[in-house]
């Protein structure tokens, strides 16, 4: 194990789980949270879909044990970050990466969100309900972490720190 990787991946859950509940736009019966998808794409490029999957579940997790969270939040990360993960290490793109989590959050993760707020939150909406306002988070999120990477880039830091061998 990558004592260098299980160590951010811990601060990305940290700060995933600690502003996560900070910084979201309510929307329906779902909490979007724009953190969460920032932190999808830098653990995909930074860390492999692995890791982002791990990331994007324990923070989901932990905001719901903490109770800032929403069980809306499992499908909409994890199918992202995933996502995300898989389309970098194939590809070795940024456009792609944001894709994919734009794609898996939004999209794949909206249209998951409906058996969950039917059949445990007892809510009844229309089958794509989450889908625009998860797409909204996501991308706002997505470009946010996007910017993130590409500043990290400009000054060298990925290749210094060992986490981008291109």
């Amino acid at each position: 194990m990558d004592t260098r990787k299980l160590t951010f991946s811990a601060l990305l859950i940290a700060l995933g789980t600690l502003l996560g509940h900070v910084i979201y736009i309510p929307v329906g019966v779902a909490k979007c949270f724009p953190i969460q998808h920032t932190i999808n794409v830098l653990s995909a490029v930074l860390l492999g879909p692995g890791f982002a999957l791990s990331n994007a579940f324990l923070i989901s997790l932990l905001r719901n044990i903490l109770g800032t969270g929403s069980p809306l939040a499992f499908p909409g990360s994890m199918l992202g970050a995933i996502l995300a993960g898989y389309l970098f290490q194939r590809t070795k793109k940024y456009s792609y990466t944001v894709a994919g989590e734009i794609f898996g959050t939004g999209v794949l993760g909206g249209l998951a969100s409906y058996p969950i707020a039917k059949y445990i939150l007892g809510k009844e909406v229309a089958v794509m309900f989450f889908v625009v306002p998860f797409l909204i988070s996501t991308i706002g999120g997505s470009l946010i972490g996007l910017a993130i990477l590409k500043l990290l880039e400009r000054n060298s830091w990925l290749e210094k720190q060992g986490f981008l061998r291109r």
